[in-house]
């Protein structure tokens, strides 16, 4: 897809003391990420400059190793029962979310489904978010967890949102690549965000059969569509095509309310606008739902908590648009 290279390994030693670590690249390749270290039960965090440097071609990481061991990696690990582990709990007590599956992945591991409204169903238009496609896009899935949970904050704003709205939720597109430690592809050998529309993966296969199954059975269609990914910088991927969807002036009154609400961020959204030509999930809600469709893309680098923040400001302005309509 592009010349990123992507690590994740541990170390150890019976002898304690510092070791240097070089990262080397062939033509054409260079060092993407800055390395995220972990020590036992202690939280990730990013090599700082005097023990990590980097040029085009290569990098060198300097590192305490002990008998201890010290995971090294490209970004944090997050794996598929971190992921259950931390939705589950978000949902604890909230009988307007229903946990169900979609299906199995290549590997028979489960697809995941939060569907959510509150009291019916039927006739709700619906609005989809989906991440973890590419297993180590975790600022992606980071700007999900914010924005998902904004969504259930039990708020007024939520309340009103989900009495108008159903949402689709999918917290892990992709399980078998995320616990293999892939980088793009599922256990198939394919980018499941190369598969929308040619359904050559149970991954895809499932979740397209799970929401076109759910506007039929219920009278309603899909408005929108978030997929949650990670790149160099913070980007949104819009599409062209907008006087036929259901809001065709959405997107430009959503990126106005997060910049008006993120100023002391000095945050303007950034996008690029152009209709898939290939089988992505931003293509398929346009094609098959005229649905507005928005690749949600964070930096790999962006602070934390701005990640955090922008996202739960993304989800709130994105109900209150929602609402009027």
């Amino acid at each position: 897809i592009n010349n990123s290279a992507y690590y994740s390994f541990k170390l150890w030693s019976t002898t304690a003391k510092n070791y240097y670590l070089q990262f080397e690249y062939p033509e054409k390749y260079g060092h993407r990420y800055i390395p995220k270290i972990k020590r036992g039960a202690s939280s990730w965090f990013s090599a700082d400059s005097l023990h990590f440097t980097r040029n085009d071609k290569s990098a060198t990481l300097k590192i305490a190793v002990s008998k201890d061991t010290v995971w090294v990696s490209a970004q944090e690990s997050v794996s598929s029962i971190d992921t259950k582990n931390w939705y589950r709990q978000l949902i604890k007590g909230k009988t307007y979310v229903h946990e169900y599956s979609a299906g199995l992945s290549v590997l028979k591991r489960n697809l995941p489904v939060l569907d959510i409204y509150k009291n019916s169903a039927k006739n709700k238009p619906i609005v989809v978010l989906l991440t973890r496609q590419h297993p180590p896009e975790l600022t992606g899935y980071f700007a999900f967890q914010s924005f998902l949970t904004t969504i259930l904050n039990e708020s007024k704003l939520s309340h009103s949102f989900l009495e108008k709205y159903r949402l689709i939720v999918f917290p892990i597109v992709n399980p078998d690549g995320v616990d293999l430690g892939h980088w793009r592809h599922n256990a198939g050998g394919i980018d499941t965000n190369r598969d929308w529309g040619k359904y050559r993966q149970p991954e895809i296969r499932n979740l397209t059969k799970y929401i076109v199954k759910a506007t039929k059975k219920d009278k309603s269609t899909v408005v929108l569509g978030i997929d949650f990914h990670s790149t160099q910088e913070d980007m949104y991927y819009t599409s062209e095509t907008r006087d036929r969807t259901a809001h065709p002036d959405f997107i430009e009154n959503w990126f106005t309310a997060i910049e008006n609400n993120l100023t002391a961020y000095n945050y303007k959204p950034e996008q690029e606008i152009a209709n898939s030509t290939q089988p992505v999930s931003k293509g398929w809600f346009l094609r098959y739902f005229k649905a507005n469709a928005i690749t949600f893309e964070v930096g790999d680098e962006t602070p934390r908590d701005f990640i955090s923040a922008k996202a739960a400001v993304a989800a709130a302005e994105m109900m209150r648009l929602l609402i009027k309509w």
